[in-house]
């Protein structure tokens, strides 16, 4: 079984688990469509990723701690497309979960997913407590204030932010925590994966802002321009295109100089470029410096 399709079981496994024929149906629904189809996965890709390369000896662990992160990025997005954030219509070329459902099962719908990613970490726990109760704690420093993706929305709200700060924990924090669990479940020392999520998570962050001024939305999944319209902070409006397509290269290099040895150094090192490929492929960052120049 292939990463994203182990992935895929696990997710479809927790959602069968955690909702009930005779709970609310709409909220069920509205959770279901959160979270398929999905998107590239690649938060709990790299969790399952890094574990692998640490020996992932105890998979059930690793299946929990991947299932978890990409709940709390699924809650991160119902939240993010809420009217009162960037009053998204689309997501995932499908429509959002409050255009679908409706602002409260969107609300609600966000909130079941955070409990949920904790649940699947409690109730993972019985095969290694020690180990899960670390990847709690890094997951909810992940997401929680005051670095994580809570501080990184609320910095919306602020009337002066920095970049750095802002997207640090609005995209950079989960991504951390994404190699920092992988380790963690397989019970290795963490510390020297955190330079690859920091790495790609700020890489990411800077390709979102290339994209949302040259993509085209039908192919992206999600409105574009929003940046702009909401005036919030992005690379491209302080630093210009060029700069920003440098800035993402040279991000890319440093995750992939911070892979540490391990005997799945060269498959993380393919997945890092087969992402920023993905993000933005190197065609499109040599014309958008050819045009700036």
């Amino acid at each position: 079984m292939d990463i994203v399709a182990r992935i895929d079981h696990a997710l479809q496994a927790a959602l069968t688990a955690h909702t009930a024929a005779d709970g609310p149906p709409r909220l069920a629904a509205a959770i279901r469509h959160a979270v398929f189809p999905g998107g590239a996965r690649i938060r709990p890709r790299l969790c399952v990723a890094v574990a692998a390369a640490c020996g992932d000896d105890q998979p059930a662990l690793t299946d929990a701690a991947a299932s978890a992160i990409e709940l709390l990025h699924c809650a991160s997005l119902v939240h993010d497309d809420l009217p009162c954030f960037d009053d998204a219509a689309t997501r995932r070329g499908q429509a959002s979960v409050h255009a679908a459902y409706g602002e409260r099962l969107a609300v609600l719908g966000g909130d079941a997913l955070i409990v949920m990613a904790f649940q699947l970490l409690a109730e993972a726990a019985a095969v290694a407590p020690l180990r899960a109760a670390t990847l709690i704690g890094t997951l909810a420093r992940g997401v929680g204030a005051p670095y994580g993706i809570v501080a990184g929305q609320a910095w919306e709200c602020e009337t002066q932010v920095a970049l750095r700060d802002y997207q640090r924990a609005k995209t950079g924090a989960l991504f951390a925590a994404a190699t920092l669990a992988g380790a963690e479940a397989a019970g290795a020392p963490s510390a020297p994966w955190r330079a690859l999520g920091e790495c790609l998570g700020e890489a990411y962050q800077v390709a979102d802002d290339i994209r949302d001024v040259v993509a085209d939305p039908a192919a992206l999944g999600k409105p574009v321009g929003r940046d702009l319209a909401l005036g919030r902070p992005s690379w491209v409006s302080d630093w210009g295109l060029a700069a920003s397509v440098r800035r993402f290269q040279d991000l890319v290099e440093r995750a992939v100089e911070a892979i540490p040895p391990c005997r799945g150094q060269a498959a993380l090192q393919a997945l890092v470029r087969l992402e920023s490929e993905r993000l933005v492929p190197q065609a499109l960052c040599q014309d958008l410096i050819r045009e700036a120049a």
